[in-house]
């Protein structure tokens, strides 16, 4: 790698989407940033911003067969502002893969074991690792002498301690079958805990963290030290917290009776719990902010789906306080945790007897920064800290190339 390389690209490939963007680790500013959604359709959409020169947002749209042609598209756009992917200043391409096992603990430089590994996990992760895959073969044809990194969502999970990751079910079958508890959305949890730290003026080591990942996917986890002992995601992204379109935890036996009695198959099932469930499930919608309109238009259909979010999330905190015995912080993070206000004020409320509690006007403040909403007598800070999983994957991928 030259001295002048040090601009990463980061790629998100989804099943009919490519989110990007290129950073200048140097500085770790933002040269461009864009998303190619539907592919495989005839309305595909490209958008792209070229931050670096002031540009304002290009979007187009048409037909774009595959992933490979998206990522063409993508280079096209880059070239356009001299950004392009034969520039001498890309060092790498960075990859989120969703699902690493447990034998992928670190960013990782790719190669064909590597793929393989990761292509050996798609029993696991059906929805996610195929695209992730498809995306990095693609990169590579076009850039077969850049290095290619693989950073991992489950990477940060893997220092849970054994009782924590372990399902109680019988040892031979779990371990032949690979099911444990493996945690999800890693990136955000390692830099909110990290960035938490921050806010308090101390290293990550001193500090036990609750970190609340509230988006459309949603999880929770306790962060001791700068590692994870506990996460609410397990073997798939399905456990845990009550999310946009997921049920979160569920008693399993409901799978059978739904079979048995309403006589869905296993797909039926699947996207029952996956994609007509959570919020959506209970009330016909996951947008945060149309269900607060509803509620406050009366909509009790809407209120209970929040008080069942709420409660969901009261009972992680309550469990994370437990587990981590010690609680600095509770960091809350995404798309719903960092703008929706009367979410942070519902699920600390009450939480007082554990050194809990939110100031209103801390918390009705909107803004960007990393900032503490609690009151200055509150034992436990509570904190919005904005998540930006691309800085983070941009980073673990320079700092691994570096090396």
């Amino acid at each position: 790698m030259t001295a002048n390389a040090t601009r990463v690209l980061v790629l998100n490939s989804g099943s009919s989407s490519v989110k990007y963007q290129l950073l200048d680790m140097a500085d770790g500013s933002r040269l461009a940033v864009g998303l190619v959604e539907r592919i495989g359709e005839e309305t595909s959409r490209l958008a792209h911003t070229p931050l670096a020169t002031g540009g304002a947002k290009r979007e187009t749209e048409g037909a774009i067969a595959d992933h490979e042609a998206a990522l063409k598209a993508v280079a096209a756009e880059l070239a356009a502002d001299d950004l392009g992917l034969d520039s001498p200043e890309l060092a790498a391409i960075g990859h989120r893969v969703v699902h690493g096992g447990l034998k992928f603990s670190a960013p990782t430089v790719i190669d064909d074991a590597v793929l393989k590994e990761i292509e050996r996990l798609v029993p696991v992760a059906p929805l996610h690792n195929p695209a992730n895959i498809t995306g990095i073969r693609t990169a590579q044809a076009l850039r077969p002498d850049l290095p290619q990194v693989a950073v991992f969502d489950t990477a940060f999970h893997t220092t849970m301690p054994e009782h924590a990751a372990r399902y109680a079910i019988d040892v031979e079958t779990a371990d032949a079958h690979r099911i444990r508890r493996y945690g999800f959305h890693g990136t955000s949890h390692a830099y909110v805990s990290r960035k938490t730290a921050e806010l308090l003026g101390k290293d990550p080591s001193e500090v036990n963290v609750i970190v609340l990942h509230l988006g459309n996917g949603a999880s929770a986890s306790a962060v001791a030290g700068g590692r994870c002992v506990d996460t609410s995601m397990g073997l798939t992204p399905l456990e845990g917290l009550v999310m946009g379109t997921r049920s979160g935890d569920i008693d399993p036996a409901v799978t059978f009776h739904l079979k048995r009695v309403a006589g869905m198959s296993e797909d039926d099932v699947d996207v029952l719990l996956n994609k007509k469930s959570g919020l959506v499930g209970l009330c016909g919608d996951n947008d945060m902010r149309e269900i607060r309109r509803r509620i406050d238009e009366g909509d009790q259909r809407a209120a209970l789906a929040f008080d069942i979010y709420i409660h969901r999330l009261k009972k992680y905190i309550g469990a994370y306080t437990a587990v981590l015995g010690r609680v600095d912080a509770v960091a809350f993070t995404a798309g719903v945790g960092e703008n929706a206000a009367p979410v942070r004020e519902a699920a600390i409320a009450g939480l007082e007897e554990l050194g809990m509690a939110v100031d209103a006007s801390l918390n009705a403040v909107r803004s960007d920064e990393p900032r503490l909403i609690s009151p200055d007598y509150a034992r436990v800070a509570v904190a919005v800290v904005p998540t930006d999983e691309e800085l983070e994957i941009a980073q673990q991928t320079y700092a691994l190339v570096k090396e």
